[in-house]
């Protein structure tokens, strides 16, 4: 689930193995969510439900990605915990109530809770973001702040195209498959991007030794 809070991770050095795991932890359920769709919604006898199952499926493999960290790892990442509860909320909901929509906001949700969720921590003198990926890299405190503020901006501009794309593409005009891969092929790739433009300024004032661990994450 590449467009959670993972994106800055992907500078670490890694094994092979665990680079891989770890892709399929990010990327799995969104790409069970997109191909489930794209396959029922194809076959006449499953067209009608096609988005329903999609999204009950979903919800199983952002469940089944909690269960296998907790079992293989020892523990679930703190986002991947957060995730877990938005997929199910909102994927519950859409399935309960047959709205297609919901399921197309939770994204502009996500999105916002995590811009918000930085501002608040910075304006309480708690950087989250240095929280979460202290464990990667040791900046200086200024440093971790503009790269707070540049991932809560870049968050709030994803909500927008989300909102935007779901405005225009949606079930009742009979194109929610576009909007489905439209937010999949522009998401990902640009969230790469951006975690590509703020690599120098992390590899630039990053210092080699360990910075001395005071409190572990939330949920870690």
């Amino acid at each position: 689930m590449s467009e959670d809070l993972t994106a800055l991770d992907a500078t670490k050095p890694r094994k092979a193995t665990d680079s891989a795991n770890q892709l399929w932890i990010d990327l799995g359920p969104i790409l069970v969510f997109v191909i489930t769709y794209n396959v029922l919604h194809r076959i006449e006898a499953t067209k009608a439900e096609a988005i329903y199952i999609a999204v009950g499926l979903f919800i199983f493999s952002v469940l089944a990605a909690i269960a296998y960290c907790k079992i293989a790892r020892g523990k679930v990442p703190p986002i991947l915990i957060v995730t877990g509860v938005l997929v199910t909320a909102f994927g519950g909901l859409t399935i309960l109530l047959h709205d297609p929509a919901i399921i197309q906001i939770k994204f502009t949700f996500t999105f916002l809770f995590y811009a918000a969720a930085i501002l608040i921590s910075l304006a309480v003198g708690q950087n989250v973001w240095k929280l979460f990926f202290r464990h990667i890299f040791n900046l200086p405190d200024k440093i971790w702040n503009i790269l707070a503020l540049r991932w809560a901006a870049f968050y709030v501009v994803v909500a927008i195209v989300n909102e935007v794309l779901r405005y225009y593409f949606n079930e009742a005009n009979g194109n929610f498959d576009t909007w489905l891969n439209l937010r999949t092929i522009l998401t990902y790739p640009a969230f790469i991007a951006f975690a590509a433009l703020n690599t120098p300024i992390v590899l630039k004032h990053h210092k080699d030794e360990a910075e001395p661990q005071t409190s572990a994450a939330p949920g870690a």
